[in-house]
């Protein structure tokens, strides 16, 4: 009512100088306008600084820092996405507010649609990090490229099993993931190599673990447990080196 009161009705839409308002300001306005001008800012909400779905970066910004990253490049076999699309429908039927990783869309809309689940939620490159994302300085790039070229030139292909649907959290428990975990192999308890399908804001890993604990029950009950969920042939250990920015995470 102010606004129509000051402006005129809606359906009003002459702006000549008969009918437009007169905006009146006190005497005292131009003072007060400068010493509005001249006030400092209010500091922007913390909400804007760290929206909820925003990641943490795990080391401190530098200028001239970029961040590498060393992994396994692993793509999921076509004869297994039916399955793992059926386990993830129904772990996200009782966990709604996961969402698919890199490329952050709700999972539970992607269920609708069983093409696109199998397309979008595991029809893409997933990487098992051998090791946290370290900053290093750009003259340190060529010498570990090359030492890296030469600790791994005589890689040969080879199949990894994926075998146990596992739930892990960040460190600073900002995240919870749903995860395919490597158990076979002789391999140590630490590290734990794995992908992650899916995520979760804040700490849901006691909901999701129970989740995925009746899932494999009732999996044994229909007698449709393997071995393994799933196998992927790699063909070596790639490196990833980016520039980080102040925005970047």
């Amino acid at each position: 009512e102010a606004l129509r009161a000051t402006y005129g009705d809606d359906d009003s839409s002459d702006f000549d100088s008969d009918h437009s308002p007169t905006l009146s300001l006190p005497a005292n306005s131009n003072s007060q306008t400068e010493e509005t001008l001249s006030s400092p800012l209010p500091p922007p909400p913390v909400s804007l600084l760290h929206p909820p779905n925003s990641l943490v970066r795990s080391f401190p910004h530098v200028e001239g820092n970029y961040a590498l990253h060393i992994y396994i490049p692993v793509f999921i076999p076509s004869i297994s996405n039916k399955e793992m699309g059926q386990f993830l429908k129904r772990v996200s039927s009782v966990v709604p507010n996961l969402h698919v990783v890199d490329i952050d869309v709700p999972l539970n809309t992607l269920c609708k649609e069983e093409h696109k689940l199998e397309q979008m939620a595991l029809g893409r490159e997933f990487q098992i990090s051998l090791e946290r994302t370290v900053p290093i300085r750009v003259h340190q790039i060529d010498s570990i490229v090359t030492m890296l070229r030469q600790k791994l030139q005589f890689q040969k292909r080879y199949w990894i099993d994926f075998n146990k649907w596992e739930v892990f959290i960040n460190d600073d428990r900002m995240r919870t993931f749903l995860s395919l975990e490597v158990v076979t192999g002789g391999l140590p308890e630490d590290p734990r190599p794995h992908i992650s399908l899916a995520w979760a804001l804040g700490d849901v890993s006691g909901s999701l673990k129970k989740v995925v604990e009746q899932e494999t029950k009732s999996s044994v009950f229909r007698g449709s447990l393997q071995s393994r969920i799933c196998t992927s042939k790699v063909g070596g250990i790639e490196c990833k080196i980016v520039l980080v920015l102040l925005e970047a995470l």
